[in-house]
């Protein structure tokens, strides 16, 4: 690439991060992370009236829990600072001036009443009102008053809006990485608002100026950006610097149907669409962290949404999605959410984590739920080898093994059917087995009950299954004599007794 690869991910704090905000977040580090490139995040926050106090470090943290930190921003190398764009609104007005100058924008002077009005009469008529080249003489601008008159309604206060003046008659042929080539008809445009009444510029006018001067050289978006192309285009040729690449990812889709995925889709499904938890006064929505999803996990499956690497691998970790990252391999059409995919993706990298780190947070699940722990972690470890192959999230151990902390107060009712009339005897004799054992370990345990069966020629079935259902409660869990080795003889003995009494 002929210049250094710059780009940006530039967020509005405006409340918590979409999970589609972050896949854009993520392809942007990815591709400056395969060219060698800068990853950096700017706060896009011209408009306050939308301003959410604690959206900006929400955003922050969550790259941060990601791995996906940009390497500038604010407070972080500020080479091109302020990162905040409300810190740069002095510079914004003196671009604007320069399109006046030029006669590539316009002062606008129309009152929302009036904008009303004309709105109106178009609907009467089946119009749509669009404030562009066919009317722009016939409204309230500097385009028909004289530049004194339009001196004098500024000094004396007037409120005005610039309006960036479209060119007619063009058909403007882009390029989008992703997209291809695209045209658009200058007349269908309208002459948006650059800079507003309030002193402060649209985004528009802001974004233009900040990627220009923050040497972005690609701009990675999503796609409901593409409308704005355009008009992006023209301010950068306007202004005679040279446009960035343009590249606009496809949406991510509700599971269900077609439309964009929505935090009501999360709500009404029970999963979550944003990547750490956001707390209001209306309540709490839920977050990727918080549903014990890893970040290597939610970086993987966001990955594979809109983007593969033509072959049939699906587990990257991040260092070899940035080594194959690639733009055009990008899809067009939207990509489906899968919270089912997600899950087994989850379950992909609990596997992968070490024994002894499931164990510490599993620990920490069992005081929680049981009000102490009475293994070693040792034995929590060993706990958690068996048990971790069949749990999506460390949340599901305690259902998957409480047996080990607890006795069961009942017993499945299915299962109970296994217990005959002989059931009593053969247990009180399989105790008697049990006491015998100096060595409980589950290899000698194994070997002895089953020598004493085969001696006496007891079916396995008329054994195995009575003791599993007296030490869980119901036939599931792993290797039987893993557990009796952990639960320990006397426990064992216990939980025997129990059952010959309660079935």
């Amino acid at each position: 690439m002929s210049k250094p690869v710059r780009v940006r991910f530039a967020p509005s704090p405006t409340g918590p991060l979409h999970i589609g905000g972050v896949r854009t977040a993520l392809f942007n580090y990815l591709f400056a992370k395969k060219h060698n490139g800068t990853f950096y995040l700017r706060i896009e926050d011209t408009d306050q009236n939308r301003f959410v106090p604690g959206a900006e470090e929400y955003i922050m943290e969550a790259l941060e829990w990601l791995g996906i930190a940009p390497s500038e921003t604010i407070g972080k190398n500020e080479k091109f600072g302020p990162y905040r764009q409300s810190e740069r609104k002095h510079l914004y007005k003196q671009y604007a001036d320069q399109l006046i100058a030029s006669g590539n924008a316009y002062y606008a002077f129309d009152t929302a009443e009036s904008l009303d009005f004309h709105r109106k009469q178009h609907e009467e008529q089946g119009k749509t009102f669009i404030y562009n080249w066919h009317n722009r003489e016939k409204l309230d601008t500097s385009l028909v008053i004289s530049n004194e008159e339009t001196e004098k309604r500024i000094a004396s206060g007037e409120a005005y809006v610039i309006r960036f003046k479209t060119p007619v008659n063009e058909i403007l042929e882009l390029k989008d990485i992703i997209r291809g080539d695209i045209k658009f008809d200058t007349n269908l445009l309208d002459d948006k608002v650059l800079f507003k009444s309030d002193g402060m510029p649209t985004y528009h006018l802001a974004n233009i100026v900040d990627d220009h001067l923050m040497e972005t050289s690609h701009v990675i978006r999503g796609e409901e950006w593409l409308p704005s192309l355009p008009l992006h285009y023209l301010l950068y040729s306007s202004f005679g610097w040279d446009a960035p690449e343009f590249a606009h990812l496809p949406l991510i889709l509700k599971p269900i149907g077609n439309g964009k995925l929505s935090k009501r889709d999360g709500d009404k499904m029970g999963f979550p669409v944003f990547p750490l938890e956001w707390k209001t006064d209306e309540g709490v929505s839920s977050g990727y962290r918080e549903n014990g999803f890893f970040p290597e996990a939610v970086v993987n499956f966001l990955a594979l949404l809109g983007w593969n690497d033509g072959t049939d691998q699906e587990l990257f970790s991040l260092e070899e999605l940035a080594e194959k990252f690639d733009l055009n391999r990008v899809h067009k059409a939207g990509a489906k959410f899968d919270p089912e995919k997600n899950k087994w993706f989850n379950h992909q990298y609990l596997q992968k984590q070490s024994d002894e780190s499931l164990a510490e947070a599993f620990e920490k699940n069992v005081i929680e739920k049981n009000s102490k722990c009475d293994f070693s972690f040792v034995e929590m470890t060993k706990i958690t080898s068996l048990i971790k192959e069949r749990a999506n999230f460390v949340s599901e151990f305690w259902d998957l093994a409480d047996y080990f902390f607890v006795a069961p107060k009942s017993y499945d009712e299915k299962a109970a059917k296994n217990w005959k009339e002989e059931t009593p005897v053969l247990m009180q004799q399989l105790i008697t087995v049990l006491s015998s054992i100096d060595d409980f370990t589950s290899v000698t345990i194994e070997t002895i009950v089953k020598d004493w069966m085969t001696q006496n020629e007891i079916g396995m079935g008329k054994v195995m299954q009575p003791f599993r259902l007296s030490l869980v409660g119901a036939l599931k869990g792993p290797h039987l004599f893993d557990i009796v080795e952990l639960i320990g003889k006397e426990e064992t003995i216990k939980r025997l007794e129990k059952a010959i009494e309660k079935l």
